[in-house]
């Protein structure tokens, strides 16, 4: 059961306030279920002023198309809202290996991130995450020529849509989750502009990244800097780690109550409000906390 907490904003207003949007951007992923423009209200509810959606269902290839009038909704709610554009994001689904030897699958998955880019240009919606696949044990080196391949492939459409390499958690047959073979993957990316980064604290916690002290975050934001470019994270994916540091399991878990722990998190929200980053949760939903409750969290860290 979704908790719903007395609310002490109103859920749109007519014209978004300008002194709010230079707050913290703070939400997370929310459903769709029903209406694409429902999203937009769910986003409201959760006091959220940032969040990510599935355009469509995750779990299938390919999608019918927009339906004209749920764009339109969708649209007009965030104008209405008081979330800023540009702090709104889609992931792509779950099928697509953009890294696969597979040719048919391969090529199955670059048609279905052209299709996902142009659901988002057509929502007006600026960031697509992507994950980088896997290369099903024909090597990283191949793994990552065909995803570059495929990305900038996808990069030539013309949509209005960034889209943003996330860093993995290392598991087996993965590319990217080390912040220099990143940046070897980003500096490839074609033409640079249609491309940045999201960043996920889990993934790098869990890849080697030391996040539980403000010491620990100072060290690996450096490495994140001097490697790829702050200037370059688009978007944060905040989320706590059931998995213990290096572990390569990437299993999320409510703010602060797993192994990354409130210090560092705290500290990773602070760097992000610093530098007008938005930070998007993808934390549990179940008996220990809602997206409600752990959205309050994240924003009290700051």
């Amino acid at each position: 059961m979704i908790r719903r907490p007395p609310r002490s904003t109103p859920l749109y207003s007519s014209a978004a306030s300008d002194v709010y949007k230079r707050q913290m951007q703070i939400g997370a992923h929310v459903s769709i279920s029903g209406s694409l423009d429902l999203a937009v209200d769910n986003a409201v509810e959760r006091e959220c002023n940032a969040f990510q959606i599935f355009t469509r269902n995750p779990r299938s290839w390919f999608a019918k198309d927009l339906d004209p009038i749920q764009v339109k909704k969708f649209k007009e709610k965030l104008q209405k809202s008081r979330i800023d554009r540009m702090a709104t994001c889609a992931h792509m689904p779950y099928l697509p290996n953009l890294s696969s030897p597979d040719e048919d699958g391969y090529q199955k998955s670059i048609k279905s991130m052209t299709q996902e880019i142009e659901r988002c240009h057509e929502l007006g919606i600026p960031y697509l995450v992507t994950h980088l696949g896997s290369h099903k044990g024909s090597g990283e080196e191949n793994g990552m020529r065909r995803l570059v391949g495929a990305l900038n492939k996808v990069a030539e459409t013309n949509a209005d849509v960034i889209i943003l390499l996330e860093n993995t958690a290392g598991q087996k047959n993965s590319v990217g989750s080390d912040f220099t073979q990143l940046e070897e993957i980003f500096s490839k990316c074609k033409p640079s502009k249609k491309f940045g980064i999201c960043l996920d604290t889990c993934h790098a916690f869990v890849a080697g990244y030391d996040l539980r002290t403000k010491e620990d975050v100072t060290k690996a934001i450096k490495k994140f800097d001097d490697s790829i470019g702050l200037k370059n994270l688009k978007i944060l994916h905040l989320n706590d780690s059931k998995g213990e540091l290096n572990s390569n399991r990437d299993r999320h878990d409510h703010i602060g109550l797993g192994e990354i722990g409130k210090e560092g998190l705290g500290e990773i929200v602070k760097i992000m409000n610093k530098n007008n980053i938005p930070i998007v949760l993808e934390t549990p939903i179940d008996d220990i906390r809602d997206d409600f409750e752990n959205i309050s969290k994240a924003k009290s860290l700051a």
